[in-house]
């Protein structure tokens, strides 16, 4: 009987121990959560008010190389260490790297003023800046250890997508997914989900609106309406691929071709002006949520993500901030609504579909894809979800938005692989 009970004294003070860890990571994660969801919200509200200017005073954007000019500028002057932007943060996690807070203040002010002067740019990427920037400093301001700082960078940027995506589960499992596929940091899970629900919570009750939408045609489960699906998520890694090669490409030749930052700036600034100008539509400047929108109704031209490829590849590579998720999510509604329509299916229902199947493929997060299917269209096409989003996290290989991104295991046999995407 001593034994037991000795036995059993052991495992509630194992128990209470545990008891202790949880209770400190939700008290520090509430306070991210909350400190995130102010920064967000403050940055959810500038962004909006730059876009409406923008789109009501379409002549700003001829301002947009002089825009660039300061932007790089800012980031010469005072963030030279920063300019990696969200493969910083994900090195953070899998190195160790450092993070100075410096980076919070300069993606916050740079992506707004991209946004305001027409840059085709995104804003999830400049959260996940801003919320990794805030849990390194957090952390050392708590004396965390180095693997505890690592959980807290996840729970920022947990909170900070959560709060400018409205997409609160998808944004707990984003964050513990992307670094590392294959294995996840389930050391994570509460602080990420606590901060990310305090974080949306506060967002919306400020005033932070989200896009929702109703999938009004889900078509049957057939064997026809399944093959097209397997056709379509083949195609959507395709495009994966393609948007991953072009940012890759258009970053390094620019780089070689004008090494001089501020030149590049305004070559790039330049071109998407005049592009923008010669095709006679400002739509695919800035996050074009609207055309987002129409896709989802069963509207776009076929070529509209070639155009947005182009514009967001030229953009970010200029210096240009915000990051790459919105735009990824225009380009998959857009080649999902137009081409889904040639294959027979609803354009609207292949819109979805391309949205979270390309933004698969591109971040090799599987798990936070579904999720985010599931909190922006509901369960009603989940398993097309499923199928589309299988095929194009398999068949887009080791490619990636990030390059700080590591694949622990490889996508075709259950063995460890550790190689870095591909950009």
């Amino acid at each position: 009987m001593r034994h037991y009970g000795n036995l059993f004294f052991h495992e509630f003070k194992k128990f209470f121990e545990h008891l202790l860890i949880c209770f400190k990571w939700v008290l520090i994660s509430f306070i991210t959560g909350l400190i995130i969801g102010l920064i967000s919200t403050a940055f959810a509200f500038g962004l909006s008010y730059a876009t409406s200017f923008r789109m009501s005073h379409n002549f700003i954007i001829w301002g947009l190389p002089v825009a660039g000019l300061f932007i790089t500028f800012l980031y010469e002057k005072f963030g030279s260490k920063v300019s990696r932007g969200t493969n910083m943060a994900l090195a953070a996690i899998n190195s160790n790297e450092e993070i100075p807070i410096v980076m919070l203040p300069l993606i916050f002010v740079s992506t707004i003023i991209s946004h305001l002067f027409g840059a085709s740019v995104g804003r999830e990427g400049a959260a996940l800046q801003m919320g990794a920037s805030f849990g390194n400093a957090f952390a050392n301001v708590l004396k965390l250890s180095e693997n505890d700082k690592k959980v807290l960078i996840m729970t920022g940027m947990s909170a900070a997508f959560s709060a400018l995506f409205g997409t609160p589960l998808a944004a707990v499992i984003f964050s513990m997914e992307v670094v590392s596929v294959g294995v996840m940091y389930y050391a994570a899970l509460v602080p990420c989900l606590v901060s990310s629900i305090t974080a949306i919570t506060l967002a919306k009750k400020m005033g932070v609106t989200y896009a929702t939408y109703n999938l009004m045609s889900v078509p049957e489960f057939t064997p026809y309406n399944v093959g097209m699906t397997v056709a379509l998520g083949i195609l959507f890694a395709i495009v994966s691929i393609l948007l991953c090669t072009a940012l890759s490409l258009t970053e390094r030749g620019l780089m070689y071709w004008l090494k001089n930052p501020y030149i590049r700036t305004v070559a790039t600034g330049t071109f998407v002006v005049l592009f923008s100008f010669i095709i006679g539509t400002y739509d695919y400047n800035g996050l074009g949520t609207h055309v987002i929108s129409a896709a989802l109704s069963g509207k776009a031209v076929w070529y509209a993500f070639l155009i947005k490829i182009l514009l967001t590849s030229i953009s970010l590579a200029g210096g240009y901030k915000g990051g790459e998720i919105v735009p990824v999510l225009f380009i998959g509604a857009t080649f999902g609504c137009a081409f889904g329509d040639l294959l027979g299916m609803s354009p609207a229902f292949c819109a979805a579909l391309g949205m979270v199947a390309v933004f698969c493929g591109v971040t090799n997060t599987p798990i936070a894809s579904l999720l985010i299917g599931i909190e922006m269209f509901g369960v009603s096409g989940l398993w097309f979800f499923c199928i589309a989003i299988s095929l194009s996290y398999m068949l887009s290989g080791y490619f990636g938005l990030y390059n700080s991104q590591l694949i622990l295991y490889s996508k075709y046999r259950s063995v460890y692989v550790r190689k870095q995407t591909r950009r």
